[in-house]
């Protein structure tokens, strides 16, 4: 088994009185992205600032690559913590000399790379008050890329971006990912975590209530989505049905949820049939990260 690119042991950070983060523990393997989850005060900001060494924990340790955090470790990883405070007069290649100069990360052809990479090559000499938000963003990705980082840390990528600007974040995650980098990211948007997530850690409270990988974190349920031409019809009919917990309307659609791993379609179907109903929808789905996140925080 390899070993994690970040292990996380009993965290803890007090301000006072005021617990931020509350004994946590979890890992993050090579390769995948993952989120941290929660609502604000959560102790997502405080998790990343801890483990980037921006803030120094309570008690509890983290480990990367199996190492104890220093400057080695921390040259394999790139961060964006909070938009950079890019020069407004510079272009972007000038504003990403003076990030490298500061830094001391990578050299004069990792900025043509870099630019390349977050699809700003085109606009390298645009002053950097000529830029949309996402592309302000996307420059900011560009600066943790410098040096060409195994790891990237980013704390809300997508926050205050219109939908444009989330759409080219999220590709461009997808597209780090694929390129074998392993992200961390906190975010309270959802919908965009599931679309690019493989795991996820959920924090409420400074307390972490679970971690693991999307599917594992979402399944403790099936849900078979069924649709007739009469719904009403097909809802009294499947009250009836035989292992189910419970049924729901969804979006127009039958849902009938069952314990895990227990749904059978062809049942369904066959017992549908039987009542005089044909089908023009049955497919097994998984709950929603965004259902599943306010069932665990809402308790």
């Amino acid at each position: 088994m390899s070993t994690p690119i970040l292990s996380i042991h009993n965290l803890a950070k007090n301000y006072g009185s005021i617990k931020a983060l509350n004994g946590i523990s979890f890992e993050v393997p090579k390769g995948c992205v993952f989120g941290i989850l929660g609502p604000n005060g959560s102790g997502k900001t405080t998790t990343l600032g801890i483990i980037l060494d921006v803030l120094k924990a309570s008690s509890g340790n983290f480990n990367w690559f199996g190492k104890p955090s220093g400057p080695d470790t921390r040259k394999q990883i790139g961060s964006l913590l909070e938009t950079p405070n890019f020069y407004h007069y510079l272009s972007a290649i000038d504003n990403l000399k003076v990030t490298q100069a500061i830094s001391h990360r990578g050299n004069a052809n990792d900025i043509e790379a870099v630019l390349q990479t977050v699809n700003l090559a085109h606009r390298k000499k645009s002053k950097f008050s000529t830029y949309s938000l996402g592309m302000k963003q996307r420059l900011a990705i560009g600066a943790a890329l410098l040096g060409n980082p195994d790891v990237l840390v980013f704390d809300e990528p997508t926050n205050g971006l219109d939908p444009v600007g989330i759409a080219e974040i999220r590709e461009l995650i997808k597209r780090l990912a694929n390129e074998g980098k392993t992200i961390i990211m906190a975010s309270h948007l959802l919908d965009e975590v599931e679309k690019v997530c493989t795991h996820v850690a959920v924090l409420k409270k400074g307390t972490l209530l679970t971690a693991g990988a999307v599917n594992e974190v979402m399944s403790n349920e099936d849900i078979a989505e069924v649709g007739a031409t009469d719904n009403e019809q097909l809802f009294n009919i499947l009250k009836n049905f035989a292992g189910s917990t419970s049924i729901t309307h969804e979006g127009g659609k039958v849902q009938l949820h069952f314990p895990l791993g227990t749904a059978k379609l062809d049942d369904i179907n066959a017992y549908c049939f039987s009542k005089g109903i044909t089908l023009n929808q049955l497919l097994l789905k998984h709950k929603s990260l965004e259902a599943k996140f306010f069932e665990l925080t809402n308790n």
